[in-house]
């Protein structure tokens, strides 16, 4: 997601696959000033990643973590974007309820839909 909150990177994993596991290979090649995440990306490796490449970063810590770090609240609000899109893609009964039996045509779906999310915003 970008800071106007349009979908930059999809992927899609099995049901039992999770989503933490495949971060990195979605955020290792963007360029971005910051990393804004929910506490299901709080993982030692997804941190060490992030802190080095990224000016700001803002995933709150899991409550079951030791050390628990300090992170803006602030700036965390803004992952309304994030959510606002995802809401967004799930407008989409297919998307919603993935009635795709197959991996690519759901990827196709969301694809899609995510044409049309780029494509309102630009005109």
């Amino acid at each position: 997601m970008n800071e106007k909150g349009l979908p930059l990177a999809v992927s899609v994993t099995s049901g039992i696959v999770a989503d933490c596991s495949e971060a990195l290979s979605l955020i290792e090649n963007l360029k971005a000033e910051g990393l804004i995440a929910n506490r299901a990306y709080d993982t030692d490796e997804i941190i060490t990643f992030s802190v080095e490449h990224y000016k700001i970063v803002v995933i709150p810590p899991k409550r079951n973590r030791k050390v628990q770090r300090d992170y803006d609240k602030e700036v965390y609000k803004m992952r309304y974007f994030v959510e606002n899109v995802i809401l967004d893609l799930k407008r989409w009964r297919g998307i919603a309820t993935r009635y795709s039996k197959l991996t690519e045509s759901f990827l196709a779906a969301v694809f899609c839909r995510c044409i049309a999310i780029w494509a309102d915003y630009l005109v």
